[in-house]
């Protein structure tokens, strides 16, 4: 995601970090190439120009010509500027109606149907005092209502659809009488996209809206279009109002001028992030956790945020007791394998970590966790409490009881043996990590 803008400033600031006194004219030079690597990366063109200047003004004069590492506050000070163009904060999604009514509106291909899906899990998911209802208003696509039906058995959402009917306005008006009956809460609302702007489309999204009376008309942007979905999304605000929008596709070539742009044009804030095909591929939008990834400096904030989500509390504390007293076991290793492959691949996990991106580019099979897991399992409950010692003929037991190699079993055993030392230095590694500013991620 962004790498072509990523490794273009991590170019400029290299130049920089270096450095032990920054000048008028180094910094002119590395404002002129961020610049240049912004356009590049299809970013407003006013959006860049406006984030020039601000950046411009902030340093020259400033305390970072002064600072004793002036190259790293530049880079601090480019990612602040970064996250307030795309809103500083989370923005909360409104659910504060007796039933709140969520819009969803776009071009055709950007995703919107599946957005629909993915959003009523995680409302699902995080808001588990709301029932949700979808509705299948998207009657110009062909097979967009059968689409949301089979999305919503997946995720055991309801959808609203009436098969044969021409009209979204009918629909719209019977899905809410559904919602009121059933007893729901929120009513996600899938609308029909068009390949191009047209006054058809605005036409029709404008009466349902006048139906509905939404909290939340929500828009939705391909990030890989760059800056057409910006100047979309303007005219989508220009004609319905828009609350925010949702950024779908960030796990493939996306452009960072959607990212950068879409906010400070609309002067709406992002939402959520699609970042995969799956229903659990989508999370709320975080300006200062996309900063982090455009600049190449991973993603912790989400990176914790799954591990809040996967790792058990009570579980992580008696880890933590047993990495204290170095009585970690290969059970207790076979228990953590499972949590981190709730959080997702370990290409995912690898590169939300930061100075670790490009380790997710390589090919880690996800098997290798099935070979771990059948060879532990292929012990004795003993050897797995490290009650016997693995010896020969032990680990060919277990290479035949899993199927592996027998140099597999013995790279389990090294690869064990290595991450009993690790945890003994953790912590080391903690206070190395609090000092970086990184305490969150190894406090999970």
């Amino acid at each position: 995601m962004f790498q072509g803008l990523t490794d273009k400033l991590q170019s400029v600031f290299a130049t920089l970090r270096g450095k032990k006194v920054l000048s008028e004219e180094n910094i002119s030079d590395a404002v002129r190439q961020v610049r240049l690597a912004l356009l590049d990366a299809d970013v407003n063109y006013g959006v860049v120009g406006e984030f020039v200047k601000r950046v411009r003004e902030k340093v020259i004069g400033s305390a970072v010509l002064k600072s004793v590492s002036p190259g790293q506050q530049f880079i601090k000070l480019v990612h602040e500027e970064l996250a307030a163009f795309m809103g500083t904060e989370e923005a909360a999604l409104d659910l504060n109606g007796k039933i709140s009514v969520v819009m969803l509106c776009g071009l055709q291909g950007s995703g919107k149907t599946t957005t629909c899906a993915k959003l009523a899990a995680y409302i699902g998911k995080n808001e588990k005092q709301k029932r949700v209802l979808m509705a299948a208003c998207d009657l110009q696509r062909p097979a967009a209502v059968d689409q949301l039906q089979k999305l919503g058995e997946a995720i055991g959402v309801s959808v609203f659809a009436m098969p044969g009917e021409t009209n979204p306005l009918r629909v719209a008006r019977k899905a809410m009488e559904a919602a009121k009956e059933g007893d729901y809460n929120v009513l996600l609302v899938d609308t029909a996209g068009r390949l191009h702007l047209d006054e058809e489309l605005m036409e029709e999204l404008e009466v349902l809206k006048k139906e509905l009376s939404p909290r939340e008309i929500l828009f939705v942007a391909n990030a890989a279009t760059g800056q057409d979905a910006v100047r979309t999304a303007a005219e989508f605000d220009k004609r319905v109002q828009i609350t925010g929008s949702i950024l779908t596709m960030l796990d493939g070539n996306a452009r960072a001028g959607a990212a950068i742009s879409i906010r400070e044009v609309t002067g709406k804030p992002l939402k959520f992030e699609g970042v995969g095909e799956k229903s659990a591929d989508f999370q709320i939008f975080n300006p200062r956790s996309m900063a982090d990834r455009i600049l190449g400096m991973g993603d912790v904030i989400n990176l914790v945020k799954k591990a809040q989500d996967a790792f058990d509390e009570k579980q992580s504390e008696e880890l933590e007791a047993k990495l204290r007293k170095a009585s970690f076991t290969y059970d207790d290793y076979l228990k953590q394998m499972s949590m981190v492959r709730k959080m997702g691949s370990l290409k995912s996990i690898l590169k939300m970590l930061p100075g670790m991106g490009a380790l997710g580019d390589l090919d880690f099979s996800e098997k290798e966790f099935s070979k771990l897991e059948a060879m532990i399992l292929s012990m004795t409950p003993q050897e797995r409490q490290e009650k016997h010692e693995l010896t020969f003929s032990r680990r060919k037991r277990i290479q035949a009881g899993s199927g592996v190699h027998i140099d597999d079993v013995n790279r389990m055993v090294k690869g064990f043996k290595r991450i009993k030392q690790l945890f003994k230095s953790m912590p080391n590694m903690k206070a190395q990590a609090k000092k970086m500013g990184l305490g969150d991620m190894m406090n999970m």
